[in-house]
């Protein structure tokens, strides 16, 4: 860089389509505009948006392979990089057959009413008023098209039927690709999506893309399939195509085992829906739905229920069911590992950790900072003035975060605030917002008065300081992109070292240690978590001098219990101590540089070649997840299925989900818990922020402010929130602290640090 020359933040702005502008920062050097990679922080001074996607995928030639982006990522962009050299070759194609079709005197080909392959790039533009009536042209044209035979035109699907539009047309090649083509394509499939009522983020689908391209690859004869198609045919090869899916995962289970999720939640009608979920480093599959309102209370059929539901999956395949903590479940699930001695029953991680943040949100202190936030957001939501220029002045950022849970959004929320808070203090102090009637409002007042009172600040950056590395483990334990079983004990022990650090006094940090005790306890004491964190490399080689008892102890119970046949036990215990010493491959460097390059078990795979039967148990431990929670389960329609009294039906609206969740769920490989980016004051968000952005007026304004169109087109650029880190990559080393083991309450200091002099 220049000497005196300053990196600009540029946004990047809406009209910005290609997919790889989401992973790089745009900044402006002089006159010259260059592009940042959000992972790596490489800087491009030149090669465009092509070049960062070939550094994105991985492709050789005009630039170097990014070694942080996230696999799903790199995939991504390697699809978006094949597709431009599959549009290319359809646009020659395109281009020999207009020119083959109807030849130019002039050797130019002249425009022809034919639908074109949208993906393609083909330019469709309504037909010129004075050829409409012309009926020998659309005569010829008829008979010019491919497939359009009269049958169809009867059933009117050979017609535009929106603003009398009875044609389209094709201009030239020279003009496919326009933005007026993208403007008319994207109109109608908002209106397709109006009209079926279908969310807004339902473009974000993985689904959607091919679905466009399919339907542009079969050029102007494409037939739309009808609602019976829909029903009949299409569903039944969907549901085999899953099942299909769903065998290939199950092919991994004897290596790397499974745990079988059970979700709990209430639907609008009043029942209690139980969905059976299968996780493994693969994916996560839905297995099926049940009306359980009858016996929720019920241990003994809870019991007979999930006994049915492993009994289905495999029982030696299955390491662990993942239900609610509540006392039904608690029983049955000891049921059940009476029942099945090779297997544990856990309770569901994440929903220990929104209870525990809930309970950190309702401090007093804290609770009152949550609520000084909230004045600020409630009014800047609820007017599209003032949310404009906040938006401008945080370079398209919200202030508002949803998180995974409604308790979690009041952390990610402040969080997101002390990282936009130079923005904020700039914007209250503008020249804009002092002329504007808003800052005269009670609302505006206030809001002023919190974003320039020191007190607040200070307070939200310890509120960040003391939740964030629960916010972590949060992230971590609902990630699809690695197994949380390795990584959840030493996040745990991660948030409590940081409220003693940042606290220091013990009656002081015990307040919040004693929350984090009371509702992990159950956590603290299971025995696969334990074995995780003894059996990931990355943190068993950072301790320090012998590894607590406890965790010992649970992974001693883990072999006992995976791993029946007492020879193969034997085994496992002299393999153990090659793997303490770092003996025989471990002790490679390349083994050693792995531990914080691999995932936990990948590092088992290709280094314990001399301990196979310590590295089959450790594969299948080190594979497992510590989360329930699914994906957006209030969008699967479970409540038809249950609700349909036919029993044909039934069963199709059932495959109908099966086909429905699990598609979902397979778009999550690779994401975390509240990972997508949207408008926290969108309908689909609403259960999460609803505290934060809802006015307290109804959003009732004279002067119109409160309309949504008079929003400025958005445009996000995450530079101001610091890089996008992997969670696990955060736990750094050593874990020696006893009194974090130990669990200590209040009263037990003198016990605990007599412990200490004794070690």
């Amino acid at each position: 860089m220049a000497s005196g020359l300053v990196m600009e933040p540029v946004p990047i702005t809406s009209q910005k389509h290609d997919p790889a502008w989401k992973h790089c920062q745009m900044f402006k050097i002089g006159e010259r505009v260059q592009l940042k990679c959000i992972y790596c922080n490489k800087l491009f001074k030149g090669g465009g948006i092509h070049r960062i996607k070939e550094h994105l995928a991985g492709q050789k030639g005009n630039a170097s392979t990014c070694l942080r982006v996230p696999p799903d990522v790199r995939a991504q962009m390697q699809q978006s990089l094949d597709g431009v050299v599959l549009k290319k070759r359809n646009r020659q194609k395109l281009d020999e057959e207009i020119t083959n079709i109807n030849p130019s005197p002039h050797g130019e080909a002249e425009p022809i009413a034919v639908q074109s392959d949208v993906s393609n790039g083909g330019q469709l533009i309504g037909v010129p008023e004075a050829l409409e009536h012309n009926s020998g042209l659309l005569e010829n044209q008829e008979g010019m098209t491919s497939g359009m035979s009269l049958g169809r035109r009867k059933r009117g699907r050979g017609k535009s039927s929106y603003a009398g539009d009875s044609a389209l047309v094709v201009s030239n090649s020279a003009a496919l690709g326009s933005p007026k083509v993208n403007n008319f394509v994207h109109e109608a499939i908002g209106r397709f999506l109006y009209d079926i009522g279908a969310p807004p983020h339902a473009v974000n689908s993985a689904y959607f893309q091919p679905m466009i391209d399919a339907i542009a690859s079969g050029g102007s004869g494409v037939v739309p399939p009808t609602y019976h198609d829909i029903r009949s045919w299409i569903l039944k090869n969907s549901v085999e195509e899953v099942r299909n899916s769903i065998d290939k995962h199950r092919e991994t289970w004897g290596r790397t085992g499974c745990s079988v999720l059970v979700d709990q939640w209430n639907t609008e009608s009043g029942k209690v829906l139980l969905s059976f979920l299968v996780y493994c480093p693969e994916g996560t599959v839905f297995w099926e739905s049940v009306d359980a309102s009858d016996i929720i209370n019920s241990p003994d059929a809870l019991y007979e229920l999930l006994r049915r539901v492993v009994e289905e999956v495999g029982v030696k395949d299955v390491l662990q069911v993942i239900t609610c903590s509540e006392e039904q479940y608690m029983a049955a699930g000891r049921r059940l590992t009476d029942t099945f001695p090779t297997l544990y029953w856990t309770p569901c991680a994440a929903r220990s950790l929104d209870l525990i943040l809930e309970d950190f949100g309702n401090i007093e202190w804290i609770n009152t900072v949550i609520e000084q936030a909230r004045s600020i957001t409630k009014f800047v939501y609820n007017y599209s003035a003032v949310l404009n220029m906040v938006r401008r002045s945080t370079f398209g950022n919200d202030i508002v975060e949803p998180g995974a849970t409604r308790s979690a959004t009041n952390f990610t929320t402040l969080k997101r605030l002390v990282d936009l808070k130079h923005c904020l203090q700039v914007m209250a102090t503008s020249q804009e917002l002092m002329d504007s009637l808003y800052s005269k409002e009670p609302g505006g007042l206030e809001m002023l008065d919190i974003i320039s009172n020191q007190s607040f600040w200070s307070s939200c950056m310890l509120i960040v300081r003391l939740t964030d590395p629960l916010l972590r483990v949060l992230r971590m334990v609902g990630s699809e992109k690695r197994p949380a079983m390795g990584y959840v004990y030493a996040g745990m022990y991660r948030a409590k070292e940081t409220i003693k650090k940042e606290l220091v006094k013990r009656e002081e940090y015990m307040v919040y240690w004693n929350i984090i005790d009371q509702r992990w306890e159950q956590l603290w004491h299971s025995p696969i978590h334990a074995a995780g964190f003894y059996l990931n490399p990355k943190i068993f080689y950072s301790i320090e001098g012998d590894m607590h008892s406890y965790i010992v102890s649970g992974t001693f119970d883990c072999i006992e219990r995976l791993v029946p046949d007492t020879n193969v036990q034997d085994k496992i215990i002299k393999e153990l101590n090659l793997y303490k010493s770092a003996a025989g491959d471990f002790r490679r460097k390349m083994a050693i540089r792995a531990r914080d390059t691999l995932l936990p078990a990948e590092w088992w795979s290709t280094y314990g070649g001399g301990c196979p039967n310590l590295t089959r148990l450790a594969i299948r431990i080190l594979s497992q997840t510590c989360s329930s929670i699914g994906c957006r389960r209030n969008e699967i329609p479970f409540g038809k299925a249950h609700n349909t009294r036919n029993c044909l039906e039934r069963q199709r609206v059932s495959d109908l989900i099966f086909v429905h969740y699990n598609l979902r769920l397979k778009q999550m490989v690779g994401k975390n818990i509240g990972q997508d980016v949207m408008d926290p004051i969108s309908f689909e968000n609403i259960s999460m922020t609803e505290d934060w952005v809802t006015g307290k007026d109804m959003c009732l304004d004279d002067n119109g402010s409160s309309d949504w169109m008079e929003l400025d087109s958005n445009s996000v650029s995450t530079m101001l929130l610091g890089p996008s880190n992997d969670e696990a990559d955060d736990l750094g080393s050593g874990f020696d602290d006893y009194e974090i083991f130990s669990r200590a309450k209040d009263g037990e200091e003198e016990n605990v640090e007599d412990n200490v002099e004794n070690r």
